[in-house]
């Protein structure tokens, strides 16, 4: 189930997503004829985190997740071979605290710039994408922005110039510190990253709209 946190920033991200659904069949009714250069792709899956921490050594596992995230996207190619794309996801992940067992919350909010590769079988496209950006983490105690890079495999099927289904499989590498006091409150901490690098892994499937 999402946390009350998820369903707020999902409701602006549905709302973002109305409004771009809305700019896209406007576009498409007036280019029927030419060709798509911009698409909006909104998407849901599941993403498994790195395991955190105790501050004695001790793992602690964080729970795998729904996430949902949106990305703009633009022709860089006349040929249609790459795109630009800007990438925002969310997770929230739960763990159980050192401290009294309660259940605590790490929140992160991705964004990326991503160039993206498709190799074209027809209707059936494979993707390839890098990106660099950040990572908004938020747990129970503190938050902090932190430089990410993001890779991912993924298919398209495209069943029309303006729209496709598409899968993907992602990774964000995140870099951490393991003396950082983010799951620290007044020196008493819940729990610590395990290395200077967190990594969470998405399987996710999205619907693709262009204009």
């Amino acid at each position: 189930m999402f946390s009350k946190s998820t369903t707020n920033i999902a409701k602006s991200i549905f709302a973002l997503l109305a409004l771009c659904l809305t700019t896209s069949y406007s576009a498409n009714a007036n280019q029927v004829n030419g060709d798509a250069t911009y698409e909006f792709t909104p998407y849901f899956g599941y993403m498994f985190g790195s395991d955190i921490s105790s501050t004695g050594g001790d793992e602690i596992e964080l729970s795998n997740d729904g996430h949902f995230g949106i990305a703009f996207s633009w022709k860089d190619s006349p040929q249609g071979s790459g795109q630009g794309q800007v990438l925002i996801n969310y997770v929230s992940h739960e763990f159980d605290s050192e401290i009294d067992g309660s259940s605590e919350d790490l929140n992160i909010l991705y964004t990326h710039f991503s160039g993206v590769a498709l190799f074209r079988q027809q209707s059936y496209v494979t993707t390839f994408s890098l990106g660099l950006g950040g990572a908004y983490l938020d747990s129970d105690y503190e938050s902090g922005f932190y430089p990410s890079a993001t890779v991912a495999f993924g298919t398209r099927y495209e069943f029309s110039p303006f729209f496709a289904l598409t899968t993907e499989l992602r990774a964000y590498a995140t870099l951490t510190d393991e003396d950082e006091d983010l799951f620290c409150k007044n020196d008493v901490c819940a729990a610590e990253f395990d290395d200077a690098l967190y990594i969470d892994t998405a399987v996710s499937i999205g619907l693709a709209f262009a204009f």
